[in-house]
């Protein structure tokens, strides 16, 4: 069938793009490049099923000729960076709340374009006192703008689902780590180490825990979901797509110093900011329960650390290559 990828160039949705492509679907790449980049397509640019439009979800004039003979809808298009919000609000008002209603707007008014598969965070939850925190797990308090915002959008996606006919899956990943992310600890600590400046900076106390998925498994998970979902007639379902265990950030940066030849480079921690966190709005410990998401035969093959050794590996690559 004929899919739409919003964000389809980022870090996520260009290894669905992929994908979807391997499945035999003809795909559909919207992207507005702010952070997605044309080379994460290289290898989807050379199927005749594959098509990039260079587009920005907010402007949504141009939206409902893209919808045409569109089944389902992805919906990866977002800013990723938490950080940002603590200093420019906005941006995600705009990237993630402003250009998610577009989306449904023309999806309301497309005659096919009714199921999306919306990429939500951990973040959405806060900071819960339940762990790991179940997908039925409330009330939802985000701390950061992020997570306020991509709970905005699954309330959205919620309302037009039951007010025009829609049909939503939502699914709340943690923290996906792997080949082509350009952001995130890995990729920061990664950069330090090649900069080379004497010790490693990290952010925070040391003590932030946190799951990390391996991108391969993260896309495994969506497609599984997704499958389920569609072939079923539930009109909202939720999934937390996440791995089974927790690491620290001190095992963490241990890991990218090893990866990258550097295993006695002195840590310097900067104590962080309320208590311990990397910034304002960083929720500390976080882990996600995906015994729901497991009963559809799911599982993640890397564990976090691994899947850390593994992303830092693939970074330090390009860091280098770069």
């Amino acid at each position: 069938m004929r899919v739409l990828v919003t964000g389809g160039a980022g870090f996520i949705g260009s290894h669905l793009v992929d994908a979807l492509l391997a499945r035999g679907h003809e795909v559909i790449a919207l992207d507005n490049l702010s952070s997605g980049l044309k080379v994460n397509l290289e290898d989807a640019s050379k199927n005749p099923r594959f098509r990039l439009i260079e587009a920005d979800l907010k402007e949504s004039a141009p939206l409902s000729r893209h919808l045409e003979g569109v089944a389902v809808v992805y919906h990866f298009a977002a800013n990723p960076e938490v950080r940002i919000g603590e200093i420019d609000p906005k941006v995600h008002f705009e990237e993630n709340l402003v250009s998610s209603f577009s989306l449904l707007e023309g999806m309301r008014r497309s005659q096919n374009a009714k199921r999306i598969i919306f990429a939500s965070t951990s973040t959405v939850y806060g900071e819960p006192t339940v762990m790991p925190t179940p997908e039925e797990y409330g009330p939802l308090i985000p701390i950061s703008t992020y997570g306020a915002s991509k709970l905005g959008c699954e309330a959205l996606i919620s309302s037009y689902a039951y007010t025009f006919g829609m049909r939503g899956l939502i699914l709340r990943y943690g923290n996906v780590v792997g080949a082509r992310a350009q952001h995130g600890i890995i990729v920061d600590l990664t950069k330090k180490l090649v900069s080379r400046r004497g010790s490693l900076e990290i952010l925070g106390d040391g003590t932030q825990k946190k799951s990390y998925l391996q991108i391969a498994d993260c896309i495994t998970a969506t497609l599984l979901a997704a499958e389920d979902f569609l072939k079923s007639d539930r009109r909202v379902d939720v999934y937390n797509v996440s791995s089974f265990d927790q690491v620290e950030v001190r095992l963490i940066a241990e890991i990218v110093a090893n990866e990258m030849g550097a295993p006695n480079v002195p840590l310097r921690f900067t104590g962080g900011v309320d208590g311990g966190r990397g910034w304002m709005g960083d929720v500390k410990i976080m882990q996600l329960s995906i015994e729901k998401l497991s009963k559809l035969g799911w599982k993640p093959i890397y564990n976090s650390a691994e899947a850390i050794s593994l992303s830092a590996r693939q970074l330090v690559h390009r860091e280098l290559k770069e």
